[in-house]
């Protein structure tokens, strides 16, 4: 849109854009290729397990950092 329009001119053509751009999304979305059922189980189940995965590992590096950081202070504070 120019700068130069008035705001009521932008108003106006707000029904002609909103349509144009509704008719876009609907075009693009027939070109969408959707996973089927059984992708979208498969990866959902690495989504879950990396997760899990992460969880855990980070769980250990925090048990290591709370036991060092505890023995460090307990050393200082003697």
């Amino acid at each position: 849109m120019d700068e130069s329009k008035s705001a009521i001119e932008k108003v106006k053509e707000w029904p002609a854009v909103t349509k144009n751009y509704v008719k876009e999304l609907q075009h693009e979305m027939k070109r969408v290729t959707w996973p089927t059922r059984k992708q979208v189980e498969a990866t959902t189940a690495v989504v879950i397990l990396t997760v899990f995965a992460f969880a855990a590992y980070f769980a250990v590096v925090d048990a290591i950092l709370t036991d060092t950081v505890t023995r460090v202070y307990e050393a200082f504070t003697k």
